[in-house]
C-alpha cells in the first residue's frame, strides 16, 4: 500500500475500527463494573463529582442563559469568583458545549457521553497518525489506535478526570502537525490545530507538545535529510507551535494568573516508584493511584518488545524508537525531567500524569513492528521472553491481583497466537501461472484454482489472526477497566449522580431565591464540593484547584471549614456571616445519604429566612479596617466575624475542658491547638465522654468552633431539643465552626463531645451570640446602604443614600481584578476591607460601580491578536507563493544539437 493510497478509504476505516473498539470496550467494561449509566454503582468518584460534573452542569446553565453570572464572574460560587480562568481549566474544551444537547437533571450521563466521545476520537486520531508515519495494514492501525485509546492512563487516570482527554486526543493531533511541517505543508492548519489543543486543555497540551516534539526530532533523524534542510524543519515547527500557543494566549494567560492568584493547596515531593510497581503497569488489570498507568494491551506491548529484534526493520528505526521510550520512561523517574514533564511544579495528586505520551511512543514503536511484516520466530520469542521478565519482576509488586494472572495468561495466548497466524498467512503466496503459451489450457485452469485456493486461505488465516487479536484486545481492555473503575470506589471518595435529593434542593432555591437583593446557599449539608453550580443559590462552597487565596484565607479566619488543604471551602451555617455576605435564605437539607458515614436522617429539605443587609453597605470612615487585608484578622473567628460585621456581638467566655475521666488535660494533653481530647477507651463506660464547659448569657445562641476536631457535640442539660454539630477534620480538612443551640437560663453550657480521633479543642472555641445585637447591627446597615443593587456578568452597580460617608463595602472578596469608582471618578483598583472589595466615599457620591477583568486578559488578548496578525499573513504569503507556483510555466529541458555523422 502506498502512500497515495493511504489518503483514501483505510485511513478512514482504520480510525472508524478504533473509535468502535474504543466504545465498545469503555462501555462493556462498565457495564461489568455494574457502574453508571449502566448500573447502581456511581462513577462520579473524587474530582469528577467534585468539580467536573458541577462546572459542567454550571456551563450548561450558561448555555441555556440560567446561571447567576457569565464568562467572567461565576455569582454562584465562592461569594463571587473568576470564572473564565476556570473556563480554561475545566470546560474550554469543544466537547464540553456537547452538555447543551442534553436534559439539566442528566448532566452525568451528558459528562459521561463526552467523555467515551473524546476517548474513541483519540483513538481515531492516533489511527490515523500511524498509517500517516508508514504504511501498513488499516485494520492493524485501528486496532493499535484502539491500544492507545484504551491505554492504563486513560483507564485509571483521565476517565474520571475528562479534562486530560484532550491531551490524549493532542498528542497524536500535534504529531501529525510534525508531519506536516516536515514535509513543508498545511502551515495554517497546523497552526489551528496547535491553538485548539492548548485552548482545549492547555496542561496536558504541553505535556503533548513535548512528546510530539521528541517524535519530529526523532523523525528528523531518522529522514537522513540535510542539516540545512532538517533545520529549516525544526524550525517551522517552532513557528507553528509559537503561532498556536500565541492564539490561544487570552485562555492560558488568564488560566496562569489565576493560578498565581490561587490558594497554594498541598506541596508535595515526587518520589519514583520502585521497579516492580512500574512494571507491574504495564501488565492488565493492575491498579494504582501513585504509579504510572502505562497499560496499552497485550499485542501492542509484544509488538514494542519485538522491535529490537525486528531483522526486517532498518537498524536505525530499530535503535531510534527503542532508545525514545526507554529515555522517555527513565525521565518519569527523575526528578527535574519529572518536573520538566510537569511545567516544573509537582502535581498535586498523581504524580505521572504525562503518561499518555509514553503509551503513545510504545504503540507507535508496536506500529513500525507490524508496518514491516509481521516479526519472526526469534523476534517473537525475544520478545515473549522480555514479557516473562516483566511479570516476574511486577509479580513482587503488591499491585498485582490473582485475577491479573489468568487475564494475562489469555491475552498473551491471544496475540501470540494472532501475529503467528498473520506471519503464516504472510507465507502463502498465490501459485504462479507454469509452461509457456497463452492464458488458456488446462495448465493455466490449474494454476487459476491453485491460486484462488491460495488467496482463500490466505484470507481465512488472516481472517482468524484479527479475530484472536481483536478479542485479546477487547478481553483485556474491558477487564482492565472494569478493574479501575471498582478499585477506585474503594480507594477514593465517591459521590451520587444527580437523583431526588439535588432534584428537592434545586426546586427549594429556586423558590425562595432572591439574587441580587439577598444570597440563597444551599447549605452546609453539602452533596458535592460545589453544590451551588449543581443546585443552584450563591454560596460560600467553592471547589477548584483556583480557589482564590483571599476568599480561602477570609472564609478561615471566620470560622469556615474546608478540605483539599484548602482549596475546596465549605458553606459556614453561621448568622453573622449570613448578615456579612447577605445570605437572606438558606437550605438546611438532611445529611446526604449516600455517604454511609453519615447519620441515617432523611427528612425533608427547608429554608430558613434572615433579615439582612444589601450586598453593598457603608461602613464609617474611621473604621481602621478599612486599608488592610486579611492579615489583620486574629485568632479569634468571632472577633474577626464582628470586625467585618463592625459591632460587637459575641461573647467569647473562658471554657473548661475535660476529659473522658473528668480531669482536666494537663501539659502534656495540650498542645498549641488548645486541650487534646480523643476516642473513648474501648472499655470505657459510653457515659465517660470529654466535655467543654463556659459560660454564656442566658438565651444566647452557643457556637463551637473546634477546626482541629473529628467527631460530634451536643449541648447537654438544656429542655430545647440540642442540635447535633458534625466535625470533621484530618491533614487536609479542617473542620467548620457549628451552632448547637440556645443557652439555658441558667448560662451555664457544658458540651458532650465524642471525637472519632484525637484532636484539639482551641482556646476561645465557644463563642454566645446576642441575637438582638445582631438585629440591630443589621438595620443599622440596612439603614446606611445600598439603595438599590443590579448585578451584571462582571460588574456591580449600586445607587447609595445621598451623602455617603465613609466605606462603601461588596460582600464580595477582593479577588485580583477588580476596579471601583465611586460616582463619576476614574476606575482604580479596587481597595480591601478585611478580605472584602472596598471603595472610599467622600459624601458626593451617590453611586458606586465596580467592573472586573481577569488578571491576563489584557496580555493575553495582545498576544492573540499579534498571533492572529502573524498567521494571517503567513496564509497570504503561502497562497501569494502557491499561485504564483501554478501559474509559473513549466521550463522545458534543453535540446541537444548533434552534428551529423
Amino acid at each position: 500500500m502506498d502512500r497515495s493510497t493511504l489518503r483514501g478509504r483505510p485511513r478512514r476505516a482504520a480510525a472508524l475500527l478504533a473509535a468502535v473498539i474504543t466504545v465498545t470496550v469503555f462501555c462493556a467494561a462498565d457495564a461489568v463494573a455494574r457502574s453508571h449509566p449502566f448500573g447502581p454503582r456511581t462513577r462520579a468518584v473524587n474530582d469528577l463529582g467534585n468539580q467536573y460534573v458541577p462546572f459542567h452542569a454550571h456551563l450548561w446553565d450558561l448555555l441555556h442563559g440560567r446561571s447567576d453570572g457569565g464568562l467572567l464572574v461565576n455569582w454562584q460560587s465562592g461569594f463571587g469568583s473568576s470564572f473564565l480562568p476556570d473556563l480554561g481549566t475545566y470546560l474550554s474544551s469543544p466537547f464540553a458545549l456537547l452538555v447543551a444537547l442534553f436534559p439539566r437533571d442528566g448532566i452525568d450521563l451528558a459528562v459521561y457521553a463526552v467523555t467515551v466521545l473524546k476517548t474513541a476520537c483519540a483513538g481515531a486520531a492516533m489511527a490515523w497518525l500511524l498509517l500517516g508515519l508508514r504504511p501498513g495494514r488499516w485494520w492493524a492501525a485501528g486496532l493499535l489506535g484502539a491500544a492507545y485509546a484504551l491505554c492504563g492512563w486513560s483507564l485509571a487516570d483521565a476517565s474520571y478526570n475528562p479534562m486530560w482527554l484532550d491531551g490524549l486526543i493532542a498528542l497524536p493531533l500535534l504529531c501529525l502537525v510534525g508531519e506536516w511541517t516536515l514535509a513543508g505543508r498545511r502551515r495554517v492548519l497546523g497552526v489551528l490545530i496547535v491553538a485548539l489543543a492548548w485552548t482545549a486543555n492547555f496542561y496536558t497540551a504541553y505535556m503533548a507538545t513535548i512528546g510530539a516534539g521528541l517524535v519530529l526530532l526523532l523523525r528528523l533523524w531518522l529522514s537522513g535529510l540535510p542539516r540545512r534542510r532538517a533545520l529549516t524543519a525544526a524550525g517551522r515547527a517552532t513557528v507553528t507551535v509559537a503561532l498556536g500557543v500565541g492564539l490561544a494566549a487570552p485562555l492560558v494567560t488568564v488560566v496562569y494568573f489565576g493560578t498565581r492568584y490561587a490558594y497554594p493547596g498541598r506541596v508535595t515531593h515526587f518520589a519514583p516508584v520502585v521497579a516492580p510497581d512500574l512494571l507491574a503497569r504495564l501488565l492488565p488489570t493492575t491498579y494504582g493511584f501513585g504509579s504510572p498507568a502505562l497499560f496499552v494491551g497485550t499485542t501492542a506491548l509484544l509488538a514494542a518488545l519485538a522491535l529490537p529484534f525486528h531483522r526486517a526493520a532498518p537498524v536505525r528505526v530499530r535503535a531510534g524508537w527503542t532508545l525514545l521510550v526507554a529515555a522517555v520512561a527513565l525521565s518519569m523517574q527523575w526528578t527535574p525531567t519529572h518536573l520538566a514533564w510537569h511545567a516544573f511544579t509537582t502535581p498535586n495528586g498523581s504524580p505521572y500524569r504525562q503518561t499518555f505520551v509514553l503509551c503513545a511512543l510504545l504503540v507507535i514503536a508496536a506500529w513500525h513492528t507490524l508496518s514491516y511484516g509481521v516479526p519472526g520466530r526469534r523476534a517473537l520469542a525475544a520478545a515473549g521472553a522480555l514479557l516473562a521478565l516483566i511479570a516476574a519482576v511486577a509479580s513482587r509488586s503488591g499491585l498485582v491481583h490473582s485475577y491479573a494472572w489468568p487475564v494475562l495468561l489469555l491475552a498473551v495466548a491471544g496475540a501470540l497466537g494472532g501475529l503467528l497466524l498473520l506471519r503464516r498467512a504472510e507465507a502463502v503466496r498465490p501459485a504462479a501461472p507454469s509452461g509457456p503459451g497463452t492464458g488458456g489450457g488446462p495448465a493455466a485452469a490449474t494454476g487459476a484454482a491453485a491460486g484462488g485456493a491460495a488467496v482463500r486461505r490466505r484470507a481465512a488465516l488472516t481472517g482468524l489472526a484479527v479475530a484472536l487479536l481483536v478479542g485479546a484486545q477487547l478481553g483485556e481492555a474491558t477487564a482492565t477497566s472494569a478493574v479501575a473503575t471498582r478499585l477506585r470506589l474503594n480507594h477514593m471518595d465517591d459521590y451520587a449522580p444527580w437523583g431526588s435529593r439535588q432534584q428537592r434542593q434545586a426546586e427549594t432555591i429556586s423558590g425562595a431565591g432572591g439574587w441580587p437583593a439577598y444570597r440563597t446557599d444551599p447549605g452546609r449539608e453539602q452533596t458535592v464540593g460545589n453544590d451551588p453550580m449543581m443546585v443552584g443559590g450563591q454560596g460560600a462552597q467553592y471547589y477548584s484547584s483556583l480557589t482564590a487565596d483571599v476568599f480561602s484565607r477570609t472564609l478561615t479566619a471566620l470560622g469556615g471549614g474546608w478540605t483539599s488543604r484548602g482549596r475546596n471551602v465549605q458553606s459556614l451555617d453561621n448568622a453573622v456571616t449570613d448578615a456579612v455576605f447577605s445570605v437572606g435564605a438558606r437550605v438546611h437539607s438532611p445529611p446526604d445519604q449516600h455517604q454511609r458515614w453519615n447519620p441515617r436522617d432523611r427528612g425533608p429539605v427547608t429554608v430558613s429566612r434572615q433579615d439582612v443587609p444589601p450586598l453593598v453597605t457603608v461602613r464609617p470612615s474611621a473604621a481602621p479596617a478599612a486599608r488592610t487585608g486579611v492579615s489583620a484578622f486574629g485568632a479569634s473567628p468571632y472577633r474577626n466575624q464582628e470586625l467585618l460585621l463592625g459591632s460587637r456581638v459575641y461573647t467569647v467566655p473562658p471554657l473548661t475542658v475535660r476529659t473522658e475521666d473528668g480531669g482536666r488535660p494537663g501539659r502534656a494533653a495540650r498542645d498549641r491547638a488548645g486541650a487534646v481530647v480523643e476516642p473513648p477507651r474501648a472499655k470505657a463506660p459510653a457515659a465517660h465522654r470529654p466535655t467543654v464547659a463556659a459560660r454564656c448569657p442566658a438565651g444566647s445562641e452557643v457556637y463551637l468552633w473546634a477546626p482541629h476536631f473529628s467527631g460530634t457535640a451536643r449541648l447537654t442539660g438544656i429542655p430545647a431539643h440540642p442540635l447535633t454539630g458534625r466535625f470533621i477534620s484530618d491533614a487536609t480538612k479542617i473542620a467548620a465552626m457549628q451552632r448547637l443551640g440556645t443557652a439555658p437560663p441558667s448560662g451555664r453550657v457544658r458540651i458532650e463531645l465524642s471525637p472519632t480521633r484525637t484532636g484539639t479543642v482551641p482556646d476561645g472555641a465557644v463563642g454566645c451570640l446576642d441575637t438582638a445585637r445582631l438585629r440591630t447591627a443589621v438595620q443599622r446597615l440596612k439603614a446606611t446602604g445600598a439603595v438599590e443593587v443590579s448585578v451584571s456578568d462582571g460588574a456591580v452597580r449600586a445607587r447609595l443614600p445621598a451623602g455617603s460617608k465613609g466605606t462603601a463595602v461588596l460582600a464580595v472578596p477582593r479577588i485580583a481584578g477588580w476596579r471601583c469608582a465611586a460616582g463619576g471618578a476614574p476606575a482604580a483598583p479596587a481597595q480591601t476591607y478585611h478580605g472584602l472589595i472596598a471603595v472610599p466615599l467622600d459624601g458626593s457620591a451617590t453611586s458606586v460601580t465596580c467592573t472586573f477583568r481577569p488578571p491576563g486578559l489584557r496580555l493575553g488578548a495582545a498576544v492573540g491578536g499579534v498571533s492572529l496578525l502573524a498567521l494571517v499573513l503567513l496564509g497570504t504569503v503561502t497562497a501569494v507563493r502557491g499561485r504564483r507556483a501554478a501559474h509559473r510555466p513549466a521550463t522545458r529541458p534543453r535540446e541537444r544539437t548533434t552534428s551529423a555523422p
